[in-house]
Order: C-alpha cells, then sequence, then structure tokens
C-alpha cells in the first residue's frame, strides 16, 4: 500500500503552515496522522520520508502512540546561509582593474610620443620650442601617476618599500609589490614623466649651445640615462671646436 493510498484512509490535518520565509525559530508543525493501530506506523515513517521529499527544506520527524496514533512533526530548517561575494565579481573586479591600467599604459605612451616627434624632426621650430616651455604635459601625468598610485596603494605597501631594519627598500618587496598590473602602470607613468623632462633638458641646453641632441633625445625616450650620458660626452666633444669656431 503506498503512503498517498495510506492518506486516503486517515485523516491528515494542517496547522497554521506559515512560509518558509516566516516561520520563526523554534516553531514546529503537527501533521497528526489517526490511525487504528501499530500496524501502520511502519507506512506512516515511510510517508514521512516521502514528505521529505516534497519539503526538502524542513525537517521533518515522526512519532506514535497507541492514543494518538502517527505525528510528523514539521520542524523548519533555521539554518541561515552566509553570503559570500561571488567569484564572478571578483573576477569583473579584477578584469576592470587590468584594463584601467592597460588603458593608462597606453594613453600615457601614446600622450608623450609627439613632444619626442617634435624635438628629433623639428628641433628649431617655433611650435617645438613652445611645446617644451609648456608645463602642461606634466600636470596631466602627474595627475594620471597620482590616481594609479592611489589605486594601487594597500597597506603592505609602506612594509613593503621599507622592508630592511634599516628602513630601506629590498628589492624582493619591491618584485612583491611591482607584480601588480596597477602598480606597474603607476610606475610607468613616473618613468614617462622623469623621461620626458629630462628630455626636456637637454633640447633646451643643446639650443642654448647650439649642440647637436636628437640622438639623445631619441636614448631619453627609451634609456633616459644612457640619453643624458650621451648629451654630456657630445657637449664636451663639441665645447672645443665651438670656441675654435668663435676665435676664428
Amino acid at each position: 500500500m503506498s503512503f498517498s493510498h495510506c492518506l486516503s484512509h486517515f485523516p491528515l490535518t494542517l496547522k497554521a503552515i506559515k512560509p518558509c520565509g516566516s516561520v520563526g525559530k523554534g516553531q514546529n508543525f503537527a501533521f497528526p496522522i489517526r490511525t487504528n493501530g501499530a500496524e501502520h506506523c511502519n507506512r506512516d515513517i515511510v510517508g514521512s520520508r516521502r514528505l521529505q521529499g516534497i519539503f526538502p527544506r524542513v525537517n521533518l520527524s515522526g512519532d506514535w502512540s497507541f492514543i494518538g496514533g502517527s505525528t510528523i512533526v514539521v520542524k523548519p530548517n533555521t539554518t541561515r546561509r552566509l553570503h559570500y561575494p561571488k567569484r564572478g565579481q571578483i573576477q569583473l573586479s579584477c578584469f576592470i582593474g587590468s584594463q584601467l591600467a592597460s588603458t593608462a599604459f597606453t594613453a600615457g605612451t601614446i600622450a608623450v610620443l609627439p613632444f619626442y616627434t617634435l624635438m628629433v624632426l623639428a628641433p628649431n621650430s617655433d611650435l617645438t620650442k613652445k611645446s617644451m616651455e609648456s608645463s602642461l604635459p606634466y600636470i596631466v601625468l602627474g595627475i594620471l601617476y597620482a590616481y594609479l598610485l592611489y589605486l594601487s596603494w594597500t597597506p603592505e605597501t609602506i612594509r613593503l618599500i621599507f622592508a630592511s631594519k634599516y628602513l630601506l627598500p629590498e628589492l624582493p618587496g619591491i618584485a612583491r609589490m611591482f607584480s601588480s598590473e596597477m602598480t606597474l602602470a603607476s610606475a610607468w607613468i613616473h618613468l614617462l614623466v622623469v623621461d620626458l623632462f629630462a628630455a626636456r633638458h637637454v633640447f633646451q641646453d643643446g639650443l642654448k649651445n647650439q649642440i647637436e641632441t636628437r640622438h639623445s633625445i631619441s636614448f631619453c625616450l627609451f634609456f633616459c640615462p644612457i640619453g643624458i650620458l650621451t648629451h654630456v660626452i657630445t657637449k664636451a666633444m663639441t665645447k672645443p671646436a665651438t670656441k675654435e669656431g668663435h676665435g676664428v
């Protein structure tokens, strides 16, 4: 005999069932199943298991007595689910940060190229001279650098910078700090600003002393210390010839 057939012969009463979301802690709901004898006990247990399948979010327990018959007690499951940030949201945040760092890297590189182009291809034009006198590129790149530095800054940054007992940077700590794309992008903007500032100084010094600077400026774009070194060497080699020309 199936449990549904059993329920058709014995009255089943349901008392004040509330929705799952409004059930308070400690509330029980009984399903009395009146039977005429103990022979239905096993059938009631099987039926309670089937009800467990119907109500998966509640706990069912059965009881039987000769007086009250069989009773199935429904206990709401009061265990709360803890909500954690979804993995998709974390991946989206990382993706947005990576895209921002990549965009800032590309934008900063493109922003400085026109100034190097003018200094190399048209060093004597008025446009180049006025462009090199302007502070606008350093202001824009400085703001971009500050913003990237703010995004990449963490409470651990200070500890990584001053890792040694002498409060000096150490290579493993710096390598760990630059493992972030945002930190790398901010460092790249930092280099672009310093390199452009050095290239402008080389350019203006070349105009003042009538020295060829295009090769030194080209080095400043990729290898700034080498560009400064080549300018010093060029200036040292050109001065005697300049003095002899003025003496003649």
